[in-house]
């Protein structure tokens, strides 16, 4: 029997050698025209194939020695078709680019981008963002000129969406939630938004009525998505307002892909040319990495890593600023003291894992670390005189104050730290079974914040120290007030505050018919419970549910056209910020406040001069119960943190995008709305957001004949805010509001190297691009203002609302190149 065995054995080892031996691997990354990922791309050879994943990675085994075909098809590109002959055993590494395909209107493209359309998401081309002008270049620029969207403060990053606030808004770089520092006061000290635009592959954008996987805010989400290297590349952009430079490469066997962006910003620029005389020295840094390391073809290892670094340095030294009428002209003159030094340091740290286990299920871990350190100190002397203005034309003394009406003093100081720790721990899934889709996932966070608000504010008018109006009785200067002397202002506190989240959700979607049209189906529900403790302060839990769906139907009509309904019931369980009131104290029973979304949306694509266009409107209200308000003091947000109020919003977003300009994308946004809040019962009243109306247009040209010149145009027209008012003040008592928001921006810039300019010869030829170009902020030069100051004149007991005024028309020169 053994002489038997033994040839079965060597004969059977013979066999598997020789049919194993016939075999080849292909294996690769698929990807797009912008070098983003496609995932659903059918790989095959011979009726048999693979589909690459949710990063576009493939592997297909082919017969060696021997000629083979393989197709690459993805409905919405071109197909791709290769012909291979390798060796046995040979490990073939192909990355295919897929372009895409022109499609007739009539016919029903569902792809990857599309998907976000059925989702009510826009999705914004990396490219405009990167090229399109504004004085704080970035994702945030291009969607100020959405509708709907609405930022009055042109060195912010922060947007308000749809009546929302700053911090009601979610944004993930890679499926992981990224955080902005606390202290921001103002808009010129807020450096560099987290999203570097030279790193990024896709912009994903929803404003409203999303879906239960993205997290618990009232507003919006931000979904971006970094590249992922296919071949070394690098990038520098420089300009009178700072650096940036971006490095990418892969490895030789595709396993390890990085890519790396260092930026540097200075404001100076604008500062400068502000009427505030100043010696300023605002400096911006950071430094961005993100990594993939892919195991096998079904493990992958991803790190995202963040640096920055933002100083201000401050030091005011005159102001002198003009408001009033024509025939009755008043000015206001300071003299300052002092300086301000604020700082804000953050560190960012996150690591993902992808594990495909199976063809129909997808299971991610995330964990991230995110730590802040901010320190705003100041002491400043402002000595200001309110008087008349010689407005004798050829008067040497015109425009300067010549007589004075008011005199007086303000100082404040504040000593304020902030030391800020938050850790997360995520697990998600994604479960394919025929054709339904289901996403689960759970979530735990620890915030630990450690925080110290010292700031007091004194007042003097005309040899009055102006106590708080909160004190009983106090009508000075106009009355005597015998009560010891106290700050206008005072906040004294020490917090040491630690909140635990366990957050989570599940949805189901669907794609199906009903008669010939094609509808899809979501439904979700998320739940989030946290406690709030720390040293002093009673330890409070509390827990939110939070049901959501949408469906989406395209009808089988000739035209390209889909309905989207969406809504539910949205939460925003408080973070550090909303749980501190205006006097510092943290109060750990605040409440989520929350939202009943319904949103209705229409897409509709047509061609218009043999171009593509696509028309986007939404109609939406929100009804908002347990609302915390907050007064909003240019980007800084001060909740009372009582939840005694009620709010609505509504409007209509509009827009119209598509090739004005062929092969140029451009767009128009209108964009109405009303929100009001009722606190305690009182009336509705304006919401500091409560911007009416928004007009905005981004448009890109070029000179016929001369294709190389590029003109780039950001318009915003934004009907005027609810104004603020003086600290301690009741709002019901300030409903009046700023002047309306207009500011155009001009970018302008010749290609002197591109793909279809190369150079083989001479210093330009390690050059893929070359631009160089100039750009003027503010064009019309509009005098646009965002908070006031507020100067009462003893002696004719007016209170004067003086504007703080933006930034006037500034020019920059700039050069991009790519390597």
């Amino acid at each position: 029997m053994k002489t038997i065995k033994l040839p079965l054995f060597f004969l059977f080892v013979f066999f598997a050698t020789t049919v194993f031996a016939q075999k080849a691997t292909i294996r690769g990354l698929v990807i797009d025209e912008n070098n983003a990922p496609l995932s659903g791309v059918n790989v095959t050879h011979d009726g048999t194939g693979t589909i690459s994943d949710f990063n576009g990675f493939y592997l297909l085994e082919i017969p060696s020695n021997q000629e083979v075909i393989v197709k690459y098809s993805h409905v919405g590109h071109k197909n791709v078709t290769l012909r291979f002959n390798l060796s046995p055993n040979e490990d073939y590494e192909f990355n295919p680019v897929m372009k895409t395909e022109i499609e007739q209107i009539t016919e029903v493209v569902i792809s990857g981008r599309e998907n976000k359309r059925v989702e009510g998401v826009v999705s914004l081309d990396p490219e405009t963002v990167r090229k399109m002008v504004g004085s704080n270049p970035g994702v945030e620029n291009l969607l100020k000129s959405l509708p709907g969207v609405n930022g009055n403060d042109e060195l912010s990053t922060q947007y308000a969406v749809r009546g929302g606030n700053y911090d009601e808004n979610l944004v993930y770089v890679n499926e992981i939630e990224v955080y902005r520092p606390f202290l921001i006061r103002s808009g010129q000290q807020e450096g560099l938004s987290f999203v570097n635009s030279d790193l990024t592959s896709n912009v994903d954008f929803s404003a409203g009525g999303f879906q239960a996987k993205y997290g618990d805010k009232l507003s919006s989400v931000l979904d971006i998505t970094y590249k992922r290297a296919v071949d070394f590349g690098a990038s520098l952009d420089l300009s009178f307002l700072g650096a940036s430079a971006a490095v990418e490469g892969i490895s030789k066997d595709g396993r390890l892909t990085g890519i790396t962006g260092i930026r540097y910003r200075d404001n100076s620029l604008f500062v400068d040319a502000k009427q505030t005389e100043t010696n300023f020295r605002p400096r911006f840094a950071d430094a961005q990495t993100y990594l993939t390391y892919k195991f096998t073809n079904k493990f992958e290892l991803s790190f995202l890593g963040n640096v920055s670094i933002n100083q201000y340095d401050y030091q005011p030294l005159t102001r002198q600023t003009n408001f009033g009428t024509l025939t009755d002209p008043v000015a206001l003159l300071i003299f300052y003291e002092g300086q301000e030094e604020d700082r804000y340091n953050t560190y960012f740290g996150a690591l993902k894992s992808t594990w495909v286990v199976s063809d129909n299920y997808t299971s991610k871990f995330i964990g991230s670390i995110y730590q802040t350190t901010e320190q705003e100190y100041y002491d400043i002397l402002a000595e200001y005189r309110l008087g008349q203005v010689n407005t004798s034309i050829g008067s040497e003394d015109l425009g300067e104050v010549e007589f004075s009406e008011g005199i007086g003093g303000q100082l404040t100081h504040a000593r304020n730290d902030l030391d800020a720790l938050i850790v997360n721990v995520e697990h998600k899934g994604n479960i394919s079974i025929d054709d339904n889709n289901i996403e689960y996932g759970i979530k735990f966070t620890r915030e630990d914040i450690r925080d110290r608000v010292q700031e007091y504010e004194i007042i003097d008018s005309a040899g009055f120290s102006i106590r708080p109006p909160v004190l009983p009785g106090n009508n000075q200067p106009y009355q005597p007030y015998d009560a010891p002397i106290t700050p206008y202002t005072n906040i004294r506190a020490i917090n040491d505050v630690q909140i635990n989240r366990v957050s989570g959700y599940a949805q189901w979607s669907r794609r199906t018919m009903i008669g010939t049209s094609d509808l899809w189906l979501n439904a979700g529900v998320r739940a989030h419970n946290w406690t709030v403790s720390g040293d002093a302060i009673e330890s409070v839990t509390q827990t939110v549910f939070s049901p959501r769906a949408q469906i989406t139907l395209k009808p089988d009509w000739n035209m390209d056209m889909l309905f989207r309904l969406s809504g539910g019931l949205y939460h925003q369980p408080p973070f550090y910020r909303e749980l501190r009131d205006s006097t510092g104290t943290v109060r750990p029973g605040v409440k989520a406040q929350q939202s009943v979304h319904i949103v209705f949306g229409n897409d509709y694509s047509f061609k218009m001069w043999d171009r593509a266009f696509r028309l986007n409107s939404e109609i939406y209200f929100k009804d908002l119960t347990d609302v915390n308000p907050y007064t909003l003091e240019n980007v800084r947000i001060r909740y009372r943190a009582r939840n005694n109020a009620v709010a609505y919003a509504y409007g209509l977003d509009l827009r119209l995008a598509g090739e004005f300009v062929p092969g140029t994308e451009s767009w128009l946004s209108f964009g109405y709305l009303k929100t009001e809040e009722n606190i305690e019962d009182r009336g509705y009243i304006f919401r500091p957001t409560d911007q009416r109306l928004k007009f905005g247009v981004l448009f890109q040209d070029y000179v016929k004949v001369i294709p190389d010149l590029k003109m780039y145009l950001n318009l915003t027209y934004n009907t005027g805010l609810p104004g603020g008012s003086p600290s301690y003040a009741d709002p019901y008592d300030y409903q009046i509001r700023l002047p309306d928001y207009k500011r155009a921006d001009l970018g302008i810039s010749y290609v002197i190297v591109n793909e279809n300019k190369l150079r083989q010869s001479g210093w330009l030829k390690p050059f893929k691009e070359l631009t160089i170009g100039a750009e003027i902020f503010n064009i019309f030069d509009v005098q646009n203002s965002i908070t006031s100051t507020f100067v009462r004149d003893v002696y004719t007991k007016v209170q004067y609302s003086i504007p703080n005024f933006l930034t006037p028309r500034v020019f920059n020169l700039r050069t991009t190149m790519r390597f």
